[in-house]
């Protein structure tokens, strides 16, 4: 058989749930995604809380609380230890975005599944790839390879590949197909044929032909235009930073062509950080972003027209005028989108705009339906300092439990020596008098033997005789001094992320000093609360903003890669149930979707073993060079080596011709460029390439077929025997390898 391969979904299947499932390879348990929602509700997390402790790796693909929020909880409460792999993006805007989250919750609760403590230890042995990156796994992952490559819709954001022994698992959610301003799109139309693809159904239904760019863009920016025009102010509820930064870029974009005024302000608990951290990020980036930074050395997110505000106090300084405000949380269940959003829901001047569906039980998905609510009720919560018999209070209760503390320490300390005095040897100098040495609550010491005991040192439990500790000195020397190691003055990764924290400046990696103060802060407060019934006079819009691929190219997708096995998660229990019958028809004859905690096998049905090429046989084999792989035909017949291993060995007898097998795939689109640059006038007609005046090529035959092998397909060279039909031939011919 060949590597088995088991899927468990932990949560997100037959709903729009966070994503989090777990796949095993031959053994080896990969937990893919670790996602929360924004209402934090700890009873989503109970299937994965099962098998946290048996997870060996963790992967994950968007840096967003969709895919990771659950991690910093997890790694704390659920016994989650594994390692966890990401790109560099996925990595620092994903421990922003746990940042955020934390700030605009304890702003305005008791919050308590995790802290900023609980964020930093989760991410901090985070392994960071770059895409395209084969990451060999050791240990029990011995022969998995794991390589992380564009998905488009988020910045960083990943399609996994699990590659061992030759068969593929590709992991591939909310992926986009279109290019965008800041973003590629997919590569997964590169991949054909794995051995088992798992992928979403979140935009199965959604068939409408998706607008182009420049129009979206200009709807969106009129809308936004009309409301300013009139004395309105506008509201984007958005992410921390992800698909964030596309509307960033619009709106800078258009502020800049249409000579606007009007004041943008981007508003969340790390918005100088995140743009901070972007700017280093070009690389991971659009074509014409990273094409423009290396002619004109034009960074993108040196953004002009848009301010960058840590806290509401800062907004509400702002001149009482028309503006543009982007907030955080998307949801508007928490944070200063939340509290703008009270403050001007009843202003029919005002706009709420909505770029993306809110997630499912929050107050941004009531206000999306249609018709939405006339009035909604909202608990209005803020933390005050604690004053009066309120801070006299909690100041004493403080006392009172470091003085508890300090007891306790010292009660364990006598029990240590009364443990430790049988042993000790009176007539030794260097033991410490037990009986002449007290320790009181002010901290002074007293001693028989003053001249060795000093404030704070307190000898170890193991120790007959403490000593101070002395080194003999083994340094090396040569003819020009001591000889020193390297490797103790290289800087360490993590040190490097460590110093990246320090408060000030504003290099790339480090918090701006307010975020910091806020993460800082230790005043006694606490938190008031109060209902508010709000009139939704204001108006609401929703513009598609998402940036993932709709239905159609989902589905012309899932052809062209043709799985041999396809997995659906991620999506209304009515989408994955479409496109479950779809992909049945038009896809592969093994699809499932299966439910939360149900295990299937999609271990591959074909047959894995492993050769041995034998030195003999390579010693007479010719390459030829195909790519980034070299490729040869090789006669030989199978034997065992001494060891039982099976090996391809020379053939005893002369191996029988064999036909010539022409390798390679050739685009038109790229050879009507070749044939441009050798001199040929060539254009398309229809699907064929017109090449000079009587030659045409075309592609006939389909690509794939339903459910089993590729599809055949031709190359066809049409027109007259002449001068010119030879020279085309020969030229098609260069493109491809004869063995």
């Amino acid at each position: 058989m060949g590597t088995s391969v088991q899927v468990t979904p932990l949560c997100g299947v037959y709903n729009e749930n966070p994503l989090s499932y777990l796949i095993s390879v031959d053994g080896f348990n990969f937990l893919i995604d670790c996602g929360w929602n924004d209402l934090f509700d700890p009873s989503l997390l109970q299937p994965l809380s099962r098998v946290a402790s048996t997870i060996d790796a963790v992967l994950l693909s968007y840096p967003d609380t969709l895919h990771l929020g659950a991690l910093p909880y997890a790694m704390k409460q659920l016994g989650l230890s594994a390692p966890v792999y990401s790109t560099e993006p996925v990595f620092r805007l994903g421990l922003l975005t746990m940042y955020d989250q934390f700030l605009s919750r304890k702003q305005v609760s008791e919050f308590d599944l995790f802290t900023l403590d609980d964020i930093d230890s989760a991410f901090q042995n985070v392994t960071r790839l770059t895409y395209s990156q084969n990451y060999h796994l050791s240990g029990k992952g011995e022969g998995i390879v794991i390589a992380p490559h564009v998905a488009g819709h988020l910045l960083g954001g990943t399609v996994w590949k699990i590659t061992k022994d030759g068969e593929d698992v590709i992991y591939a959610v909310d992926f986009n197909r279109r290019k965008e301003k800041h973003l590629n799109g997919t590569v997964l139309e590169s991949f054909v044929r794995p051995a088992v693809l798992i992928t979403d159904a979140y935009n199965a239904l959604n068939n409408q032909p998706p607008r182009p760019q420049r129009e979206r863009d200009k709807d969106f920016v009129d809308t936004i235009s009309r409301t300013l025009e009139v004395g309105g102010n506008v509201l984007l509820p958005v992410d921390t930073a992800g698909r964030v930064l596309e509307l960033l870029l619009t709106l800078e974009e258009h502020w800049t062509l249409r000579s606007l005024n009007y004041p943008i302000f981007f508003l969340t608990y790390v918005a100088s950080s995140t743009i901070d951290y972007v700017k280093s990020f070009l690389e991971w980036m659009s074509d014409s972003i990273a094409k423009s930074f290396e002619t004109s050395r034009d960074n993108a997110f040196l953004l002009k027209h848009v301010t960058l505000l840590i806290s509401k106090s800062e907004l509400d300084k702002a001149p009482d005028a028309p503006k543009v405000v982007l907030a955080s949380m998307a949801s508007l269940e928490a944070g200063f989108s939340h509290d703008i959003f009270a403050e001007w829901a009843t202003d029919p001047r005002n706009l709420v705009l909505f770029t993306e569906r809110g997630q499912f039980g929050t107050l941004a998905r009531m206000l999306q339906a249609d018709p939405p609510p006339k009035a909604v009720k909202l608990t209005m919560s803020r933390r005050v300092p604690l004053v009066g018999e309120e801070l006299i209070a909690y100041e004493e209760e403080q006392n009172r439990k470091k003085e508890e503390a300090l007891k306790a320490s010292i009660i364990k300390e006598e029990e240590s020596k009364t443990s430790q005095g049988p042993d000790l040897i009176p007539s030794d100098p260097m033991v410490i008098d037990d009986e002449n040495k007290h320790t009181s609550l002010d901290g002074q010491h007293a001693s028989g033997y003053r001249d060795i005991l000093i404030d704070g040192f307190v000898p170890p439990s193991t120790s007959v005789a403490p000593m101070f500790p002395f080194y003999e000195s083994t340094s090396e020397w040569d003819d020009f001094g001591e000889v020193i190691n390297p490797d103790d003055y290289v800087i360490k990764d993590e040190d490097m992320d460590q110093g990246a924290m320090h408060v000030g400046g504003d290099m790339d990696g480090k918090l701006d000093e307010g975020a910091a103060n806020l993460m800082l802060d230790t005043t006694p407060s606490k938190v008031i609360s109060s209902e508010l019934t709000v009139h939704v006079k204001c108006a609401l819009v929703y513009i598609d903003y998402e940036g993932r691929s709709d239905g159609r190219s989902v589905k012309s997708i899932l052809a062209h890669v043709a799985p041999l096995k396809l997995v659906l998660v991620h999506g209304s229990a009515e989408a994955t149930e479409h496109l479950k019958q779809h992909s049945l028809k038009h896809v592969c004859p093994h699809v499932y979707a299966p439910q939360i905690e149900e295990t299937i096998d999609v271990t591959s049905d074909l047959c894995a073993y492993k050769v041995q090429l034998s030195e003999k046989l390579m010693s007479n084999v010719l390459f030829k060079k195909l790519g980034d792989y070299e490729i040869a035909w090789v006669d030989a017949e199978v034997g065992k080596t001494e060891n039982g291993m099976l090996s391809l060995l020379p053939m005893s007898i002369p191996p029988p011709p064999h036909k010539s097998v022409i390798v390679g795939d050739v685009k038109l689109a790229d050879f009507k460029q070749f044939l441009a640059s050798k001199g040929v006038k060539v254009e398309f007609v229809g699907k064929a390439l017109r090449c000079g005046e009587y030659v045409t090529i075309r592609k006939v035959g389909v690509t794939s077929q339903k459910g089993g092998g590729s599809g055949t397909q031709q190359i066809v060279i049409e027109g007259p025997l002449c001068e010119d039909y030879y020279k085309i031939r020969d030229y098609l011919y260069s493109q491809f390898y004869l063995l």
